[in-house]
């Protein structure tokens, strides 16, 4: 699920200057990239002559790590837990989306010319000193700025990358650096790929088309280098990568979403999903899958999950959202609580969103159980109040 409304929003307008070059604008003029726009202006985007996503494929690895141009809207998306020797704790997020500005191709009577805008989004959670960095970046499949590639893997937007290290993708490479905060971590897996949905199929709402092709990796031991204001930190811990392809955006019905992507210390791992209805008297869309230990891995249904939010948390910039959480899954014999590691993990991007390292503690089938995760907010900046 993932942000794919706020990574369609980007193209919010996109003129065709001379010499097919394209420029990436902002209400207010070309290239200006100023107050955050909100997840209902996001939702306006449609991936109008690009490819729906209306039924099962076969998944072709590894070219589907790779782009799908005939499709409007694509994303590779890291997330992980790290921790020093000395124990210190770091949450980072390295993401990068595509956006398909045409379906056809481009007569390239410029070099700069270019089908395809990419954005990259950076983060930092140092829980040490409580602080929050984030960073995004936004660029053209032009000149070498940015772009994916399949086999070999790699994805790039300037000099932030996910590199494949040889043919089988695995393992993986990340490296951000901005303003004095940097990353440098190399990525395996414990787990196979796992195909969210039916079979990679993942349904967004009840409304024919309203789906995208999803796979992740969900627990990715990751080593390697936090830098901080010049000071290197070697780092080990776990990360998740989310994959998904699409044409469509996010249904009328709804507002925005609650992601939660957590590593239980039993070796399961959760994924769930749900989607807020923009009215009191509208229906909730869940989606979601559990892994076991062993990679094995079965959608979760609707009713599946129990979740309450226990506390709140106001935004500077405004708008309030849910900060604790109680998580219940019967089935699985699960009772957690899921806490943000800070409060403040808020991105003031070009639409402003909650994204943040959080812990877990709690029971499973009466005996303890821990871990750690990420959690995604959308749609709750705009709103005057929280939304349960």
């Amino acid at each position: 699920m993932r942000l794919s409304v706020i990574a369609i929003s980007l193209v919010i307008i996109v003129a065709l200057l001379g010499g097919g070059v394209y420029m990436l604008a902002r209400p207010g003029g070309a290239g200006e990239l100023g107050a955050s726009l909100s997840v209902a202006d996001a939702l306006s985007i449609e991936g109008d002559g690009f490819k729906q996503v209306t039924a099962p494929r076969p998944f072709d690895f590894p070219r589907d790590h790779g782009p799908h141009p005939d499709y409007a809207i694509e994303w590779w998306y890291y997330t992980g837990n790290l921790d020093t020797p000395t124990g210190r704790h770091f949450g980072y997020e390295l993401t990068f989306f595509r956006i398909g500005v045409t379906p056809d191709e481009v007569e390239r009577s410029s070099e700069w010319a270019t089908r395809q805008i990419y954005s990259a989004h950076f983060a930092l959670t140092d829980v040490e000193n409580d602080e929050f960095y984030a960073f995004e970046r936004y660029s053209r499949d032009a000149l070498g700025l940015a772009g994916a590639v399949g086999a070999p893997f790699r994805v790039w937007l300037e000099d932030w990358s996910a590199v494949g290290e040889d043919e089988d993708t695995l393992p993986m490479r990340l490296h951000a650096a901005q303003d004095g905060v940097e990353i440098d971590l190399v990525l395996d897996s414990v787990k196979g790929i796992v195909l969210n949905g039916d079979a990679g199929f993942s349904r967004k709402s009840g409304t024919s088309g309203a789906a995208s092709y999803y796979y992740s990796m969900t627990r990715m031991p990751t080593s390697g280098a936090v830098i901080l204001n010049g000071r290197s930190h070697s780092v080990s811990g776990m990360s998740w990568l989310d994959r998904e392809w699409s044409s469509t955006r996010l249904s009328d019905e709804h507002i925005g979403w609650d992601w939660f992507a957590l590593q239980l210390s039993d070796g399961r791992d959760i994924m769930y999903g749900r989607l807020r209805p923009r009215d009191s008297d509208g229906d909730a869309f869940e989606l979601g899958t559990i892994v076991a230990a062993n990679g094995a891995y079965t959608p979760i249904r609707p009713g599946d999950v129990r979740v309450d939010a226990l506390e709140r948390w106001q935004s500077g910039h405004g708008g309030t959202y849910p900060s604790r959480w109680r998580l219940r899954i019967p089935a699985e014999g699960l009772d957690i609580e899921v806490t943000p590691y800070i409060s403040d993990q808020e991105l003031d991007t070009l639409v402003r969103y909650w994204e943040g390292a959080v812990r877990i503690q709690g029971t499973s089938r009466g005996q303890p159980i821990g871990g750690s995760g990420y959690v995604e907010l959308t749609g709750y900046a705009d709103q005057p109040s929280f939304r349960n």
